[in-house]
């Protein structure tokens, strides 16, 4: 039994190994739902035995409240009307498991506690990214800083509207506004512009604070640089909005007609 128990983290590392190799020669888009399911899977089974320890049936459900309030909180923080409108999010917890080096992490949270797609994706201190793919057990999550990454902004003071892109090289974020005379300085608060169906980003997520403001040699746009709330080399538990509550609306009016 222990030299199973030796085999296993070994062979697990082989097969990461593996992936990686493999994924720099060839896409592996039609493998990867089939290794979150098969990896995700192991991956769920390890940590079971620290995750459902005596006691830990506890953490799970006060991680679980952690979510609801974060998404409370998330929902009553916006100022003005928003192309989400929502009176609260659905939202679940998630733990990061590993760290990619193409500016993704992996949570443990799947299609199997409802989590998919373009999905917003954020932490105690600000936005984390959204979810790019996800399997039954696991979930992929691009960082805001990742150089492919694209996310409609505004100022929270001002409600100016830009849009942020990833630095990776230097661990910040870009915001570009569309208003190439508006007023931005170091310590303006950055916020999610949010989208109409509230994907892949719901409005007022925390972004970052400006640091500096960038020269604008052709004056056609306004450009900063913004220094991320989410410390992403240091990501631990997380919260993804599955959606809006449920409308309770219909069924009191249908008691009152």
């Amino acid at each position: 039994m222990r030299a199973a128990g030796r085999r296993t983290p070994v062979l697990l590392a082989l097969v990461s190994v593996a992936l990686i190799v493999a994924d720099t020669l060839t896409p592996l888009d039609p493998l990867r739902a089939f290794g979150s399911a098969v990896f995700g899977g192991l991956e769920d089974a390890a940590s079971a035995g620290v995750r459902w320890a005596p006691g830990q049936h506890r953490v799970a459900e006060l991680e679980a409240e952690n979510a609801r309030l974060r998404a409370e909180l998330l929902a009553a923080r916006r100022v003005t009307s928003s192309p989400a409108p929502a009176d609260g999010y659905r939202a679940v917890p998630a733990h990061v498991v590993g760290f990619g080096r193409d500016g993704t992490v992996t949570v443990d949270a799947g299609s199997e506690a409802g989590v998919a797609r373009d999905m917003t994706v954020f932490d105690g201190n600000g936005l984390v990214g959204r979810v790019l793919r996800s399997g039954p057990g696991t979930a992929t999550v691009q960082l805001a800083t990742a150089s492919g990454a694209s996310i409609g902004a505004r100022l929270e003071g001002s409600r100016e509207v830009g849009l942020v892109t990833g630095v990776p090289e230097r661990g910040l974020l870009r915001l570009s506004l569309l208003n190439a005379s508006a007023e931005v300085k170091p310590g303006d608060r950055v916020v999610t512009l949010g989208s109409r169906d509230m994907r892949p980003y719901v409005p007022d997520v925390p972004i970052g604070t400006v640091v500096a403001v960038e020269p604008a040699p052709d004056a056609l746009t306004r450009t900063a640089l913004v220094r991320p709330f989410a410390r992403f080399t240091a990501l631990g538990l997380v919260t993804v909005v599955l959606g809006p509550l449920p409308d309770k609306s219909g069924p009191d009016k249908a008691k009152g007609a």
